[in-house]
């Protein structure tokens, strides 16, 4: 059996949704061993000048605890 835990995470980007979600795991590995899955509980935009400027998700990040 074994135990997972669940963080919330934000993450953004000026690319993408895909490189928001990219950055949210890039960050979160560098601290969170053994991440099993990423879902994405929530995405949005912030506009200026009628154009997209930046990409934001929030995440939950499920890793391992104990083999």
């Amino acid at each position: 059996m074994s135990v997972l835990k669940v963080i919330e995470v934000l993450g953004n980007s000026t690319v993408s949704f895909e490189d928001a979600v990219k950055n949210v795991v890039n960050e979160a590995s560098k601290t969170v061993k053994d991440i099993k899955s990423v879902y994405v509980k929530d995405m949005q935009v912030t506009v200026k000048n009628n154009k997209v400027t930046e990409y934001r998700v929030n995440t939950k990040v499920c890793f391992g605890i104990l083999d």
